[in-house]
């Protein structure tokens, strides 16, 4: 495996659904995760994105030993993850963002000391962890308020502080941001950011806030109707689904639509003018024969949002995460 922290092969996840009340002897199968293999080595920070059913949550089970695959094989940090359960929790750390693992009646503090009896982690290395945590995540206002009285951002603040008490080599977060206000947002993207560059910690990011994605992950993984549709970075996703780019050409004074080859004029506003550039363009060939036919005051190249870039891909719009001939999407996730 070498530095691999999860190691997948066609992993597969299957459960078997009852039938009607007329015909209670007859079952379905339906396929949750459907032969997904990949490999994530240390240090790298994955975000694991797909419509909902698509089978997220059915990998994150399997990967922490909620659930034991069905086919296939997987390992993370160098264990089965539903035979050594025990001994993998020890090893990794797992956030919720809608379920919190602290105590609701007892202030946060108390509650990362039972997380610290939890891990078995030493005294001496508990002190050193938490006052790190506590001033990465700026906990120290609120470490004696009860879990139940915290706001929403700092509940997550306090959960990413458990969940990385006892030091993991994998941090797994499911919807870390989820209803946080944009100040909560940008402190939990600013502490993972840095923990994974500091650390070397290595995460894996389920997610539907795209800013999460944009802002944090180098590279991404996209599963839809169970199968891993895109593993790469944001820029080859959006040379992959095709994503044109928009050209925004300020000139010194209105002109008629500019005519390039290749190159679709899509509207113009007075001096502005909306240039569409496909796939294979090369923007800076563009902007200099602009700069050499045109009276150019400023340009801006604007990319495709990766919202437009991932519904691109979830309609089937080109041809990645469609399901088999007979296939059965399943709402398990």
């Amino acid at each position: 495996m070498g530095d691999a922290v999860i190691e997948a092969a066609a992993l597969t996840k299957t459960f078997t659904r009852a039938g009607g009340v007329l015909r209670r002897r007859a079952r379905t199968a339906v396929t949750a995760v459907d032969a997904v293999s990949f490999t994530v080595r240390r240090g790298e920070f994955v975000g694991y994105l797909g419509p909902n059913g698509a089978g997220k949550s059915t990998t994150i089970k399997m990967l922490t030993g909620i659930l034991a695959a069905s086919s296939g094989s997987l390992t993370v940090c160098g264990l089965d993850p539903s035979r050594r359960r025990t001994a993998l929790a020890r090893r990794i750390g797992v956030v919720f963002g809608q379920r919190t693992t602290l105590w609701w009646d007892l202030p946060l503090r108390d509650s990362l000391t039972l997380v610290r009896r939890l891990y078995r982690v030493e005294a001496a290395a508990h002190r050193t962890r938490l006052a790190e945590l506590t001033a990465l995540l700026e906990l120290e206002p609120f470490l004696a308020t009860p879990v139940r009285q915290l706001s929403l951002g700092q509940r997550m603040r306090g959960d990413l502080a458990a969940a990385l008490l006892h030091d993991p080599e994998l941090l797994v977060l499911d919807e870390p941001t989820i209803g946080l206000d944009v100040v909560s947002k940008a402190t939990v993207r600013e502490f993972l950011a840095r923990i994974n560059a500091e650390r070397g910690t290595t995460i894996l990011l389920t997610t539907h806030d795209l800013g999460d994605i944009e802002r944090l992950c180098r590279r991404v993984m996209i599963i839809d109707h169970g199968r891993l549709a895109y593993d790469g970075g944001l820029g080859e996703l959006r040379r992959t689904v095709g994503a044109d780019r928009v050209l925004v050409v300020e000139l010194d004074r209105p002109a008629p639509p500019i005519a390039l080859d290749g190159i679709e004029a899509e509207r113009a506003d007075g001096p502005r003018q909306w240039l569409r550039l496909p796939p294979a363009a090369n923007a800076a060939a563009v902007i200099a024969a602009l700069a050499a036919r045109y009276d150019v005051r400023d340009i801006a190249l604007r990319e495709t949002g990766i919202e437009d870039v991932l519904a691109s891909l979830y309609r089937g719009d080109r041809a990645y995460g469609r399901p088999a001939p007979g296939g059965q999407r399943s709402s398990a996730e």
